[in-house]
């Protein structure tokens, strides 16, 4: 209760900042209505395992867990990249999505944050469907794209990393999804910063990236290549489908 004798308003119970509803109480209405009933049993395991490390805040937010798994049904999905893993719960909700024989190349440079997960999406089945690489991703996207074989060859793209590089993932993934494939960028709202007054008191690493997603933003909605729909799940999604 509050001083006042008032009922405060209740909390979402997602760790970290994964909402931009501007009521919490309405975004654990969605959770416990929509979200955790038709979560399966594997990713929920997982997602109580990473609210305990304490880099938690990294971690894809249940309900873009969610929308993921039936974006990448909805598009028939069968060859997929991820670059960002952390635990790997947005890596166990599209490895569920995939047929048997999908496949996703799975770049991060923290093997030991991905062994976390590892155990759980052994114990789901899904595990041969990931090939996992530790290391800086940048690297390895240059070789595929000097390789024409890897040209159009991805059906979706997923990336949650360091957002200094996604206009130069961007440049490279362009020519690795299909026409037709999605590729898409996750915190492209980036903590509801992005229209927030120079002033405001933001934390050190949202200040720091703020400019890389604004200048994202802004190249992603004149790139005549894609289509894009930015929404505001979890810390915001842009999904941008390849159109030439």
């Amino acid at each position: 209760m509050a001083a006042t004798g008032e009922t405060q308003p209740a909390k979402h119970q997602e760790v970290g900042h994964k909402s931009l509803l501007q009521s919490d109480a309405l975004y654990q209405y969605i959770l416990e209505t929509s979200v955790y009933p038709r979560e399966p049993e594997s990713m929920k395991e997982l997602r109580e395992v990473t609210a305990k490390h304490p880099w938690n805040l990294m971690t894809t937010s249940a309900d873009e867990g969610q929308f993921l798994n039936l974006l990448l049904k909805l598009i028939n999905a069968k060859n997929t990249m991820e670059i960002g893993v952390y635990t790997g719960y947005s890596l166990l909700s599209t490895a569920l999505a995939l047929p048997e024989d999908g496949k996703i190349l799975a770049l991060d440079i923290n093997r030991e944050n991905y062994e976390i997960g590892l155990p759980i999406i052994e114990k789901a089945g899904v595990a041969h469907k990931i090939d996992f690489r530790e290391g800086p991703a940048l690297p390895l996207l240059d070789q595929m794209v000097d390789d024409e074989k890897f040209h159009g060859s991805f059906d979706f793209i997923f990336v949650d990393a360091d957002k200094d590089n996604y206009l130069n993932y961007h440049k490279r993934l362009i020519d690795l999804v299909k026409i037709g494939g999605v590729i898409g960028y996750d915190n492209t709202l980036w903590n509801g910063s992005l229209v927030a007054p120079p002033d405001a008191p933001l934390r050190k690493y949202v200040r720091y990236y703020r400019d890389f997603v604004l200048e994202l933003n802004k190249a992603l909605a004149a790139d005549s290549r894609v289509e894009i729909c930015q929404l505001p799940v979890g810390d915001g999604i842009t999904l941008c489908r390849r159109v030439s």
